[in-house]
């Protein structure tokens, strides 16, 4: 069976990318021959081509399109494998917590207490990452833990733990037909225009793209859309914007998520202690 070497991955996936060989060549730091005769040996030892040339464009073929998507997560998985190795051989290293900005429902500090009482409890670095790449901080090594929403972030590959649930609320301007209605349902929302998550694909979103919260509300302070969202995102409550209980959206849920692959004791004492601070659900 054919075999490619990490290096050879890098150099099709690079390709693959730009779709350009003079651009992949600057990408890689090498030279554009060199990459050209390593493509046409990964070429010949597979059997088949991956790109279509021609002098005006390059292009990839079904065989090409099949390794660009299994070959990135292969190259994830290395990056993954080495980073989790140096930091399981590093003592001293901290414990790294992903989430997005204001997306802890007030839980954090209370985690962060109980887990400093933890007998093998280490520094806390947390990161804030955007609507989209939460996930990949866990799958790919950059972060040990997350907080994450669901039904939003995509738990493939993780493992977590529920530590709070919440109605979403529809944000809207304060002249908005909505605005001073005690609650509203989802029916009521068909029509309306909504925001478009930065890197996040799919979605019925067709208003403008935001990257967080602030500018979502922004978009909305001036007429631009409304948003839904769960109720701890948007409080404490935004001025100049009106929100709206929605009665029947499908609760979401905060969880603590985390490499399922990932048993290191540190890992498994910051879900003790975040289980621990877990708030009671009222009935």
């Amino acid at each position: 069976m054919a075999e490619l070497e990490t290096r050879e991955l890098e150099y099709f996936i690079a390709v693959a990318d730009e779709l350009h060989f003079g651009r992949a060549a600057i990408r890689l730091s090498i030279a554009q021959p060199a990459l050209s005769k390593a493509i046409r040996r990964i070429e010949g030892r597979l059997g088949f081509p991956l790109f279509v040339r021609s002098s005006r464009q390059v292009s990839l073929t079904p065989a090409g399109e099949a390794l660009r998507e299994h070959g990135r997560h292969a190259l994830n998985a290395v990056s993954a494998a080495v980073r989790n190795a140096r930091r399981a051989g590093d003592t001293q290293a901290g414990l790294r917590l992903v989430l997005k900005p204001g997306g802890d429902a007030g839980l954090l500090s209370g985690i962060l207490a109980g887990y400093a009482q933890q007998p093998d409890a280490r520094r806390v670095d947390i990161l804030f990452s955007g609507p989209a790449d939460r996930t990949d901080f866990l799958r790919d090594g950059r972060a040990d833990v997350g907080l994450l929403y669901t039904p939003f972030d995509d738990l493939d590959g993780l493992a977590h733990e529920t530590l709070h649930t919440e109605n979403r609320v529809v944000i809207v301007p304060p002249g908005h037909r909505l605005a001073g209605r005690n609650s509203a349902r989802m029916s009521d929302l068909e029509g309306e225009s909504m925001p478009r998550w930065k890197g996040v694909p799919g979605g019925d979103g067709t208003g403008p793209e935001v990257a967080d919260v602030v500018q979502l509300v922004d978009m909305i302070k001036v007429g631009r859309m409304i948003g839904l969202l769960p109720r701890s995102l948007i409080e404490p409550i935004h001025t100049g914007v009106v929100c709206v209980p929605v009665l029947d959206a499908p609760p979401s849920h905060l969880v603590l998520a985390w490499n399922e692959q990932d048993r290191r004791p540190l890992v498994a004492s910051f879900i003790t202690a975040a289980l621990a601070a877990k708030p009671r659900e009222t009935p």
